[in-house]
């Protein structure tokens, strides 16, 4: 067998084919999405798939490992578009500037993080998020917070949770016990961005700390939960930055409140995300059942600077297939009408499929001696109408 006979339907590593249900599940998930955002006053735009390495490439969150790179003709490195924050940020800072901040912007589009071979992961998927460009306050966001909410209620999703944590808290921590040992607090940062508790536990009894320092980054695994852990969490430490990122937290449960929302967060102190990335409140969404992330966000102050533009940002991301899974997989509740004529009853099937359409029904209109089994194609459609026959079911 040749290689091309080998991979005539094979498909690049991650790369995945959308059938027709899970695309239908896709395309009514996006819409509900985007009604939403756009509801609240975020306008869509869209950015060019392909990016330069030294500009979007290494300003994106994401590892190099994972990008997908190509030369263009003048020999210039470019990149398959990571994720779309970098993206927005470039137009913002360039395009968008002289209109003035804040603005809100939100997107829609695929991105592209190639994938190891052991990893499963699809290297290309959709992400639904907004930006919300130019203001460095707590109200910005509670904002993101609740629109993230609201638009995965919007969707369908009933249960999910958003876990909120504050990078500044994590990292005021970790100086406070480590101090200059700039490395060893690193060490810890990345077991902790990797969820590797078991990994995290092991280097704290290796590292040479106080009795009271071990304890208390013991205490850090353990700050979960609902506002009672802002208490705790301000308890074990004097450490000035630690202080203001739990005032900002509070600041952050008051104002969910009021949007009613609170409901559908809680706090995790130790949560990391992209850790030369955010840069204040950052959060995670899941979902029963799910397994993977959902969704996230926060704030990322430092990105706009790179692009130079002194702004600061915040926003959320939704895996819009991820989402789909954790949706209820209730069957298509849109009718689907077969309509199935010969030559002598076309014009009878032509007014039945039209009459039909209107209705909002989705018709096909066939000719029955084409099929080669008849029953079999019947059997998908909530309506099937035999016009050849006078009749239907």
């Amino acid at each position: 067998m040749t290689v091309a006979n080998r991979l005539m339907f094979e498909k690049p590593l991650g790369m995945r084919d959308t059938l027709p249900f899970f695309y239908n599940q896709k395309r009514k998930a996006r819409q509900a999405l985007s009604q939403t955002i756009e509801s609240w006053g975020y306008q869509f735009l869209d950015t060019p798939m392909l990016e330069y390495l030294d500009t979007v490439g290494e300003a994106s969150a994401i590892d190099e490992t994972q990008l997908f790179k190509l030369l263009d003709q003048q020999g210039h490195t470019l990149v398959l578009r990571p994720d779309l924050t970098a993206p927005i940020a470039r137009v913002a800072a360039s395009q968008l500037k002289e209109q003035g901040y804040p603005v809100r912007l939100s997107y829609d589009g695929p991105v592209f993080r190639a994938q190891q071979i052991e990893g499963g992961k699809p290297a290309q998927f959709e992400q639904v998020g907004v930006e919300y460009i130019g203001e460095n306050s707590i109200y910005a966001d509670a904002e993101v917070i609740a629109l993230q909410v609201e638009s995965l209620k919007a969707s369908g999703l009933e249960q999910f949770q958003l876990t909120v944590g504050h990078i500044g808290y994590v990292k005021g921590l970790l100086t406070e016990i480590f101090g200059e040992d700039h490395d060893t607090a690193e060490m810890f940062l990345r077991y902790l961005f990797r969820k590797n508790y078991v990994g995290f536990r092991k280097a704290l009894q290796e590292v040479e700390l106080s009795d009271r320092d071990k304890k208390r980054l013991t205490q850090l695994l353990s700050l979960r939960g609902e506002e009672d852990v802002l208490s705790q969490a301000e308890d074990i430490t004097t450490n000035g930055a630690c202080h203001q990122a739990i005032g900002e937290l509070k600041q952050l449960r008051d104002l969910l409140e009021i949007y009613g929302v609170s409901h559908y967060v809680s706090f995790d102190l130790n949560l990391i995300s992209h850790m030369n990335y955010y840069t204040g409140i950052l959060f995670e969404g899941y979902a029963p059942h799910l397994g993977s992330l959902l969704c996230n966000g926060g704030r990322y102050d430092q990105l706009l600077p790179s692009f130079q533009s002194n702004a600061s940002a915040t926003g959320f991301a939704i895996r819009l297939d991820r989402l789909v899974e954790a949706l209820s997989q209730e069957e298509n509740t849109d009718e689907h009408v077969l309509v199935l004529y010969n030559r002598d009853t076309f014009q009878q099937g032509l007014q039945k499929a039209q009459s039909a359409r209107a209705k909002g029904q989705h018709v096909v209109l066939q000719h029955k001696e084409q099929l080669e089994e008849s029953s079999q194609m019947e059997a998908r459609y909530t309506w099937v109408y035999d016009v050849t026959t006078g009749g239907g079911e």
